[in-house]
């Protein structure tokens, strides 16, 4: 494996300790590592194959020692990498080893916006680095640090998560049942209806006749998928609600669970939910909860042009859909708590667009007050817990 370098300003100091900077552009066939040093004017570049972590740490602990021995100083090393399949055990195993690492999340870091821009992994890496040299110097908006979980918050939201992608797959084989069934004109078959296998055989096509022998066993292969899919779901339900019912449970959020599902309108999915995706997390102020969620205002201003573009959309997207869709459940189980008649004085009797608007502006109030709820206890006022 080869080094290459190109000209660019040294590793930064700090007080009695010199830095070392190291970007890890990942793939699945190789790493690209780009490190600067105080030893030299220049990033060097160094590939490994695709998972090497031990051969990362072997270069980050040959670069510290050599270092160390030539400047006489203590040596702060210093990573970064885009957020993306790899998830974040990386992360943990180089803060594991003295490393302070950053993970970034790849959409806040500034590209060349003309029409076509170079892409290499080794210029994807030189500008990661670049990147985390100016935010150590002080530029906080070069680009957006993704918090890491902790292990146990990670698996704390797969329960919902993965009830997610069951329902879905549930859709889908109901969906390609129905489309078999209709190629011969039968509609009224429904697949999640009780003793739908043995109703399959008293099926007939739109001329009488059987189902013909290939397109009866296909639907049978699919009703026992749709059969596993259904039992997962229901087994992934009845442990969500064991953590709502359960004071004693040992879920890592179960308090928090427990307390958004007295109030009327949240179930138990939704408590899930909403806790998972957004109130696991400690914000400072409601801005940055709003902006967490993606329900921050967009405007758009440029001379004397200036108007609003909507919501940012910019945060987690479960959880914005999830309060805006408990938004509508809110007004019409809580309808004499202030949020809700805040709504109606504004909105009225008024149809389409402009209560579609009006809701989102809900969305972001509720998930406020549902967030001081749970970190102070002060029930959201007119509000109503379930008896």
């Amino acid at each position: 494996m080869t080094v290459r370098t190109v000209n660019n300003l040294p590793a930064a100091t700090h007080g009695e300790t010199v830095r070392c900077l190291f970007a890890i552009e990942l793939s699945k066939q190789s790493w690209v590592i780009g490190f600067n040093t105080p030893l030299s004017e220049k990033i060097s570049r160094r590939t490994l194959s695709g998972c090497d972590w031990k051969g990362l740490l072997e270069l980050i602990e040959d670069v510290r020692a050599r270092v160390s021995r030539e400047m006489g100083r203590a040596v702060a090393v210093m990573s970064c990498y885009e957020a993306g399949y790899d998830g974040f055990w990386l992360h943990r195993q180089l803060e594991a080893h003295g490393v302070r690492n950053y993970v970034i999340d790849p959409a806040s870091l500034q590209v060349d916006r003309r029409a076509r821009r170079v892409k290499t992994d080794r210029i994807d890496a030189e500008r990661l680095l670049r990147s985390l040299m100016a935010y150590l110097r002080g530029e906080p908006k070069v680009w957006s640090v993704v918090r890491v979980p902790s292990v146990a918050e990670e698996d704390a939201r797969r329960l919902h998560r993965e009830r997610d992608r069951l329902v879905l797959e549930r859709v889908q084989h109901v969906n390609r049942i129905k489309g078999l069934c209709a190629l011969h004109g039968i509609y009224d078959y429904h697949p999640l209806r009780p003793q739908a296998t043995a109703r399959l055989e008293q099926l007939r096509t739109a001329q009488g006749g059987e189902l013909p022998p290939r397109l009866k066993s296909e639907i049978k292969r699919e009703l026992h998928r749709l059969e596993l899919v259904v039992e997962m779901i229901a087994t992934l339900e009845a442990e969500r609600d064991a953590i709502v019912e359960d004071e004693a449970s040992t879920h890592l959020n179960a308090e928090k669970i427990q307390n958004l599902h007295k109030l009327k309108a949240i179930g138990p999915e939704f408590a899930a939910v909403l806790v998972g995706e957004i109130f696991h997390r400690s914000f400072d102020n409601r801005r940055q909860l709003a902006s967490y969620v993606g329900v921050t205002p967009s405007p758009f201003q440029s001379g004397s042009m200036a108007h609003e573009g909507g919501i940012s959309k910019a945060g987690n997207r479960k959880g914005r859909t999830t309060g805006i869709e408990l938004a509508w459940l809110w007004l019409r189980y809580q309808p004499d708590s202030d949020l809700s008649i805040w709504f109606r004085a504004r909105v009225g009797i008024m149809k389409g667009r402009i209560r579609r608007i009006a809701i989102v502006a809900l969305t972001r109030k509720l998930l406020v007050a549902l967030w001081r709820y749970l970190e102070t206890g002060l029930v959201p006022r007119g509000a109503v817990l379930k008896g």
